[in-house]
């Protein structure tokens, strides 16, 4: 019977997990299972509760900044997405984009252009870079 009651807890606390979105509730659901194993053995209660809280705490304690740290890792290729990604891209002038107005190609696509900074204007065939998004407008700056 001690293996079911370890293993709804398990489900329980996985479940709350869902809900929650912390790693701990998790960390003890993988105790809890750690639990039930022990007691499908045949373990006495305080082995149980023994093997619970060893497995848990290396979860907690071992575990969980790792996961955390994967989870949160913005260093990869995809890192940047939607309109972040195009921030410094290279551009090419197709429209000559003062402050008022243009157009570039940024990566296949056109975009409305502005010059980064007043009085600058930019040619067509130049090349520029994506300093920000504003709206549906690149603001860009010419490539030294």
């Amino acid at each position: 019977m001690a293996p079911f009651i370890w293993l709804i807890i398990a489900v329980l606390l996985a479940v709350a997990e869902m809900f929650a979105l912390s790693f701990v509730l998790i960390m003890l659901a993988a105790g809890a299972l750690a639990a039930a194993g022990a007691a499908a053995l045949g373990a006495d209660p305080f082995v149980q509760v023994g093997v619970f809280s060893v497995v848990s705490a290396f979860a907690l304690f071992v575990v969980r900044p790792f996961a955390k740290r994967m989870m949160n890792d913005r260093t990869g290729p995809d890192a940047d997405i939607g309109l972040a990604a195009l921030e410094g891209s290279p551009a090419l002038v197709l429209e000559t984009v003062d402050d008022q107005h243009g157009l570039v190609k940024i990566g296949g696509e056109e975009w409305t252009a502005r010059v980064y900074e007043d009085g600058q204007i930019l040619e067509a065939g130049e090349r520029v870079h994506v300093v920000e998004i504003r709206g549906a407008t690149a603001m860009v700056w010419r490539q030294q």
